[in-house]
C-alpha cells in the first residue's frame, strides 16, 4: 500500500481526503445494494470525477441470512479493494470437504465415505472462505466511506419506473410514499431476480424450476456429528439429503436441508414449512448422529431453478449502439445456492463493468466498449446455469444410483470452477489474439492472472505480484526480461521502456498531459537475478518514474524471482531465454502475451480500446 506520495498526511491511510462533490448530472445510478450493486458502487466511489448514486428497497444494510460463500476468484477480487485480509481474518476457511452415505450393512446409519481436498494445492494465492454475506456489505460499504467520494446507500426507495431518453435515462422512485426522478447518463439493475431495471428494458429470465424445494438455517447448536466443522455432504437411504456449511466464530453452522419433491404446479410456500420441520428432518438425514439447537440465527426455504438472461442490456439484437442501461447478478441469472457461486458470479459481473464505466466516463475509452460487458458476462452465467442444473441433480438422486456415486467426483473434478478460476473470456477486442503463449504458458490468454510470489527489489520485501493491481481501472504490463547477467536483463527492459515511452508511442499516446505515467497503464518487471544483484536505481525512468506534485520516486515497480516460495519464472512456465510482456486488464484477466520486442502490436491493440482523455476528463 502506497500513500504520501503527495505529501504527508497523518491517520488512516485507507481514508481519502474527502472531495466535494458538486452538482453536476449524475453519471451512474446503481439500483440495489446487494452484492453487485456495492461491488460497482465500491469500485467508482474511488473516482471523485464520477458522479455515482446507489438506491436500495430496504429501509437498511442486511444483517444476516442470503448467501456465504466467497471464493478464491472473489478473494483476489476482494484484495483489489484492501480488504481480503479482514475476510480472511473473521472467515471460516474451507480446507475438506467430507461425504457421508447409507452404510451398507445398516441402510438407517451414515458412515462417511470420503474427504476431498478444496481447493487443490497451487490453484490461488487466496483461501476459499465462508463469511455472512451481510459482512461482505460491510467491507463494500467501509470502502464506500472511506473513498473520495464518500458514497453512502440511499435506502427506502425502490423504482417504480424507467424511461431512456436522448442524453440520459430517467428514473422514477419511490421514497415513503413520494415520488422523485432521478437522471443519470447510466442505470445499473442490482435488483435481484424481480428486477424492475430487467423488466423495464423488456429483459426476461428464462428458464425452469425443478419442482424440488429446499430449507436452510444458520444455527448455534451442540452434536455428536464429528464432521460439524467439516463442509460435508450427507446422502441418507430414504430421508434425502443434509450439506453442512461451517460459518465464521467458530460455533455457527449452516445445514442445507432438501424437502419431499414438489408437485407441478405447487410453490413450496404452500407447505407452510417451519423451522422445526427442517431441524427434525435434518435429525432424521443425521442418524445415528442428533443436532440440538440452541438457536436459530435464520433460516428459509427456496426452490431450485436455473433462469438466465438472454441479454445483459437495454441494446435490441436489432440494433448497434452503446448500450445505456445494465443489468447484473440475480436480475440476470438464478440458480440454486448450494454450489456457492450466487454471490461470486454477480460480484464479478460488477468487477467486470465497474473498470469499463470508469473508462467510459473518465474519457478513457469510446462509449462502445460497454457493449463488451453483455457479451462476457452472459457466457460466464451461461456455464453457471449449466453447472448448477449438474450439481443440483447429482445431490438430488436416489441413494445407492450410479448418479449418486458420481457426486463426489463431480465435486473434486469442478474444483476449478468452484473456486471462480475457470472463466475464460474469449478472443475480441478485450482479448488479445496472437500466438505468443507459449512464452507464458501459466498465464492463460483471457483467464484471470494467476499470482505468484516475487521479491521486491528495492526494500527485498516478499509479496505476490498479483497484489499490486487495485480497483483503479488501470491496465497492468509485466515485463519478465530475457536471460543474460543483470545488466543484460537492465538493458533489455530499458530497449523495451525506451519504445513504451517514445515521442508518438504508446504511453504518449494513452496518458493524459499532467497525468503521471502509469495513470493508465502500470508498467512493472520482473528479473531473472537475485536482488542482491542489481540496484533499483539502475533501472530505467520508466521503472523508477518520478511522480505525484512531489516528484517522488516510485521505488515499487521491479521485482525478482523468491526462490524461498518459488521462482515465478519456472511455475508460470515463462521462456527463461527470451522473456515476455503479460498485459492484465484492470479486471484481473489476462489480454494478452507478447514477445518484448512486439511493442507495435501492444500499442495497436490498446489504442483501438483506450483513448487519451485531458486532464479535466480523467476520473
Amino acid at each position: 500500500m502506497q500513500f504520501h506520495l503527495n505529501g504527508f498526511r497523518p491517520g488512516d491511510p485507507d481514508l481519502h481526503p474527502e472531495t466535494p462533490q458538486d452538482a453536476r448530472p449524475l453519471d451512474v445510478l446503481i439500483v440495489g445494494a446487494g452484492p453487485a450493486g456495492l461491488t460497482l458502487a465500491a469500485y467508482l466511489s474511488g473516482f471523485p470525477g464520477i458522479s455515482t448514486a446507489i438506491i436500495e428497497r430496504k429501509d437498511g444494510p442486511m444483517e444476516k441470512g442470503q448467501a456465504d460463500g466467497v471464493s478464491c476468484r472473489s478473494m483476489e477480487m476482494f484484495q483489489t479493494f484492501g480488504f481480503a485480509e479482514r475476510v480472511m481474518r473473521e472467515a471460516y476457511w474451507v480446507n475438506e470437504a467430507t461425504f457421508w452415505k447409507p452404510d451398507p450393512a445398516a441402510p438407517d446409519r451414515i458412515v462417511r465415505t470420503g474427504r476431498v481436498q478444496d481447493v487443490e494445492d497451487g490453484l490461488s494465492e487466496m483461501p476459499h472462505v465462508i463469511l455472512n454475506q451481510a459482512r461482505v456489505h460491510d467491507m463494500y460499504l467501509d470502502v464506500m466511506r472511506n473513498a473520495p467520494t464518500r458514497l453512502e446507500p440511499l435506502y427506502g426507495r425502490y423504482v417504480k419506473h424507467l424511461a431512456v431518453e436522448e442524453d440520459c435515462v430517467a428514473v422514477t422512485l419511490d421514497h415513503e410514499g413520494r415520488e422523485d426522478t432521478m437522471r443519470a447518463r447510466y442505470v445499473v439493475g442490482c435488483d435481484g431476480a424481480r428486477s424492475v431495471v430487467r423488466d423495464a428494458i423488456g429483459r426476461k429470465l428464462v428458464g425452469q424450476a425443478a419442482h424440488q424445494a429446499w430449507g436452510v438455517m444458520d444455527l448455534l447448536l451442540n452434536t455428536d456429528f464429528p464432521d460439524i466443522r467439516f463442509k460435508s455432504l450427507i446422502q441418507s437411504a430414504t430421508e434425502g439429503t443434509v450439506l453442512v456449511i461451517p460459518r465464521e466464530g467458530g460455533y455457527l453452522v449452516r445445514l442445507y436441508v432438501e424437502l419431499d419433491a414438489l408437485n407441478p404446479d405447487e410453490r413450496v410456500s404452500n407447505r407452510n414449512v417451519q423451522v422445526t420441520d427442517l431441524i427434525a428432518a435434518a435429525n432424521r438425514i443425521l442418524a445415528p448422529f442428533t443436532i440440538d439447537v440452541q438457536e436459530v440465527a435464520w433460516w428459509s426455504v427456496y426452490e431450485i431453478g436455473q433462469r438466465l438472461t438472454d441479454k445483459f442490456d437495454d441494446v435490441p439484437e436489432t440494433e448497434d449502439r452503446p448500450p445505456r442501461v445494465f443489468i447484473a447478478g440475480d436480475a440476470c441469472h438464478t440458480h440454486s445456492p448450494k454450489a456457492g457461486q450466487g454471490m461470486n458470479v454477480s460480484m464479478g459481473d460488477a468487477f467486470n463493468l465497474g473498470w469499463k464505466l470508469v473508462s467510459v466516463l473518465g474519457g478513457r475509452a469510446d462509449p462502445s466498449l460497454l457493449k463488451s460487458y453483455s457479451r462476457e458476462r452472459q457466457a460466464v452465467a451461461k456455464a453457471l446455469i449449466d453447472f448448477d442444473e449438474e450439481w443440483a441433480r447429482l445431490m438430488s438422486a436416489p441413494p445407492g444410483s450410479q448418479t449418486q456415486s458420481e457426486l463426489q467426483h463431480y465435486f473434486a473434478e469442478h474444483g476449478r470452477y468452484t473456486a471462480g478460476l475457470s472463466v475464460r473470456y474469449d478472443p475480441s477486442d478485450m482479448v488479445l489474439h496472437g500466438d505468443a503463449q507459449h512464452l507464458a504458458r501459466g498465464f492463460d490468454i483471457g483467464m484471470r492472472f494467476h499470482s505468484a510470489p516475487v521479491i521486491r527489489l528495492a526494500d527485498a520485501r516478499p509479496l505476490q505480484i498479483g497484489h499490486v493491481q487495485k480497483a483503479d481501472a488501470r491496465w497492468l504490463l509485466l515485463a519478465f526480461a530475457p536471460a543474460g547477467t543483470p545488466t543484460a536483463q537492465r538493458d533489455a527492459l530499458a530497449q523495451l521502456c525506451a519504445a513504451l515511452s517514445a515521442d508518438g508511442g504508446l504511453l504518449d499516446t494513452i496518458t493524459p498531459d499532467g497525468a503521471d505515467i502509469d495513470a493508465v497503464l502500470d508498467v512493472r518487471a520482473v528479473l531473472q537475478c537475485r536482488h542482491t544483484e542489481i540496484a533499483i536505481t539502475d533501472m530505467p525512468p520508466l521503472l523508477f518514474p518520478q511522480k505525484g506534485r512531489l516528484g517522488l520516486r516510485d521505488y515499487e515497480k521491479v521485482f525478482c524471482p523468491d526462490e524461498r516460495a518459488g521462482d515465478i519464472f519456472e511455475m508460470r512456465g515463462i521462456d527463461r531465454i527470451n522473456g515476455c510482456m503479460v498485459l492484465v486488464r484492470p479486471d484481473q484477466y489476462v489480454a494478452g502475451v507478447l514477445p518484448l520486442e512486439d511493442v507495435a502490436n501492444l500499442k495497436g491493440f490498446l489504442t483501438n480500446i483506450l483513448t487519451a482523455p485531458t486532464m479535466d476528463q480523467i476520473a
